[in-house]
């Protein structure tokens, strides 16, 4: 058989490949050794090497030895454990196109990247937590973006970094994160209210304000609150029709709340329908004698309706009061008298309400009672 001399150039080039190889064996072995700072810079050195840059078990054992480190008690000081994480992380993508033949270390790769996406994915929240407590609103958002793209289906990440937007005054970011909670389908009332105040108090967008009702009604159908938001917008555009229909569906899904009676009472006053106003009202503080807008719409009814009479007597000629103005004016009284226990219900329900204490007073004058108006003139001064 032929043989062939090396070269002094192939020499050179063999042993310093042999060199290469013997630190990826090396860091390998002072991995096995527990040596993990020695380990680090032998598989550094194998890395970044000619020789061993394109070396599928190098990335490997750089994954490896980077990850230990990152999780030992006594090495994990020595390093940022997250950015440490991240680099074993990125070490361990690059072995499955380096091994183009045998698959040697590509399943343990894998598998040991889906455990590093948790480890980083806690680092990177609590780097949050502790950025927020010290108000540091902008890095915790970024810490926080970062802990989601590590876990995009988890909504802890993504509500965290709505509160610390919302934190540093970064409205279109929050939003942006809430808007992803509501993509999900996983988004609470109390994102959808978040998206709400946006919309109507920050961006004043009507049009967007409309779109999130609509999707936080459609998430959480029998949700009173959103109902009530969504019938309000409605009678601010001047829509109704839409508004009644929308209040009668929440009532049939909800009979038995005040609040929506009350509403619907309002929007009947609003549509020239008194009389089933007053029914609706009627119901409501029959429902709960504490509803303050029940009690008090109920009196504002029927104290209307008295100083109607006593404005009729007021405008009779001398010959026409004498007729029929007595009778009006003792007619008012008793829509006055009618009145009374509904403002009184009302001022017992919100007793700081000044307006209730300033209808009181005219109904206690009305009805001749001076006692009780000086009563209610005093409370005035202390409002």
């Amino acid at each position: 058989m032929k043989k062939f001399l090396l070269t002094a150039a192939a020499v050179v080039s063999l042993q310093v490949a042999n060199a290469q190889t013997s630190a990826v064996t090396s860091a390998v072995m002072l991995h096995q050794k527990g040596t993990l700072d020695k380990a680090k810079v032998e598989i550094d050195k194998a890395v970044v090497h000619e020789k061993t840059k394109d070396n599928a078990k190098a990335w490997y054992y750089k994954g490896v030895i980077y990850m230990d480190m990152a999780g030992h008690p006594i090495y994990g000081k020595t390093v940022d454990p997250a950015q440490t994480s991240k680099e074993a992380y990125e070490a361990f993508e690059k072995v499955p196109a380096l091994e183009t033949k045998k698959k040697e270390f590509t399943a343990e790769a894998n598998k040991r990247k889906e455990i590093l996406m948790g480890n980083m994915y806690a680092y990177a929240l609590n780097a949050g937590v502790d950025n927020y407590n010290n108000k540091k609103f902008d890095e915790a958002y970024k810490a926080y973006v970062e802990a989601a793209s590590y876990k995009p289906q988890d909504t802890t990440a993504y509500l965290y970094a709505a509160y610390a937007a919302a934190g540093n005054e970064d409205y279109a970011s929050a939003k942006k994160m809430y808007n992803k909670l509501v993509d999900m389908k996983q988004a609470s009332p109390a994102v959808y209210n978040q998206l709400l105040y946006i919309s109507s108090t920050v961006d004043k967008n009507e049009k967007e304000t409309m779109d999130i009702i609509a999707k936080a009604r459609e998430a959480y159908p029998d949700n009173r609150t959103f109902m009530l938001q969504e019938l309000d917008l409605f009678l601010k555009a001047g829509k109704e029709q839409e508004s009644m229909a929308k209040l009668d569906a929440a009532i049939a899904a909800d009979p038995n709340n005040a609040n929506l009676l009350t509403v619907k009472g309002n929007l009947l006053e609003r549509t020239k329908k008194p009389e089933e106003a007053l029914a609706a009202y009627k119901k409501a503080a029959q429902l709960d004698p504490a509803n303050f807008d029940a009690q008090y719409n109920l009196g504002v009814y029927y104290f209307n309706k008295g100083a109607n009479l006593n404005n009729r007597a007021n405008k009779m000629t001398l010959a026409e009061f004498q007729k029929n103005g007595k009778a009006l004016q003792n007619d008012a009284k008793k829509q006055f008298a009618i009145a009374l226990p509904y403002f009184e219900a009302a001022l017992k329900a919100n007793p700081k309400d000044r307006t209730t204490v300033q209808s009181l007073l005219k109904v206690y004058t009305a009805l001749d009672r001076p006692a009780d108006a000086k009563r209610m003139d005093a409370l005035l001064e202390t409002l």
